[in-house]
């Protein structure tokens, strides 16, 4: 089997999982609530301001922290918006742990 075949076969397989599946319905159902679906947007946008400003500085800004929990607060009181991102994170997870193991397979060749 060469190399190409396998990455096909991991793809087909994600494609055919419980993570990837439960992910993609709660996406479709965010799309016919434009509502959420903004404020959901809204939150990953400040989100990674946040991220952007603490990498940059070096330090947490503490007003754009406690303005993303309070939207993340908001947000996950609607049921919809906490199976979206209990589907997100959980699909997260598998890409990371396929991403960290390709990456140790390789690591002797990328140091």
């Amino acid at each position: 089997m060469n190399i190409y075949d396998t990455a096909n076969k991991l793809a087909s397989e994600i494609k055919q999982s419980e993570e990837y599946m439960n992910y993609k319905m709660a996406k479709e159902a965010l799309n016919l609530n434009q509502e959420l679906k903004k404020k959901i947007s809204e939150f990953e946008m400040m989100r990674y301001d946040t991220q952007l400003t603490a990498i940059q500085t070096g330090k947490n800004d503490e007003e754009k922290i406690k303005k993303m929990q309070d939207l993340y607060a908001e947000l996950i009181e609607n049921n919809e918006a906490q199976k979206y991102f209990e589907s997100e994170t959980k699909f997260n997870i598998i890409i990371a742990d396929v991403n960290k193991i390709i990456g140790e397979a390789i690591r002797d060749v990328m140091q």
